[in-house]
């Protein structure tokens, strides 16, 4: 199965005041002039904030010396690498083999219709994102989803939607 990459869209909301560049400074010094930097560089950014803003791309760009397009293309490369901000709860729902003919479509079409959003997109309120990956290693369970690091098997859409129903209450309360 050939999952679809989510194309890179500008967040109106992410300006360059509002990322505060100066956090990037110890990452920059740990890995600066190292071999083999970039992809830790990423990890670095994308784990303060959440995903790798622009303005990200160019400050590394700068103080380290690597070139901005073959940062681009690592980060658009490696799935694990997001341009735009996620949600607070992501929702990975399975798709290998094993999940596929447990029929994962149903889990994923009943996702979006319950959360209102298109695979590889972020409800309006901050808190789930939806994602198709093509394995999450729990064949047993299929069909699979994860959220977080919780996992969720042998799921049917009605299922899988209560658990997020679930969720959003707890996170309202």
């Amino acid at each position: 199965m050939r999952i679809k990459r989510i194309q890179v869209q500008e967040d109106k909301q992410t300006s360059a005041s509002a990322v505060d560049l100066s956090l990037l400074d110890p990452i920059i010094e740990k890995y600066k002039g190292k071999r083999g930097n970039m992809i830790p560089l990423l990890q670095g950014a994308q784990d303060l904030y959440g995903f790798i803003p622009r303005e990200v791309f160019v400050k590394l760009s700068e103080e380290t010396g690597i070139n901005l397009s073959d940062m681009f293309g690592v980060a658009t490369f490696y799935a694990q690498f997001r341009l735009n901000p996620v949600g607070k709860n992501i929702i990975k729902v399975c798709h290998g083999t094993a999940c596929h003919v447990q029929n994962a479509t149903a889990i994923t079409d009943a996702i979006k219709e319950s959360l209102n959003v298109k695979d590889g997109e972020t409800t309006p309120d901050g808190l789930f994102t939806l994602e198709s990956v093509a394995c999450l290693g729990c064949c047993s369970l299929a069909p699979v989803m994860m959220i977080g690091n919780e996992t969720y098997g042998k799921l049917s859409g009605k299922s899988a939607s209560k658990v997020i129903k679930d969720i959003r209450l707890k996170e309202l309360n």
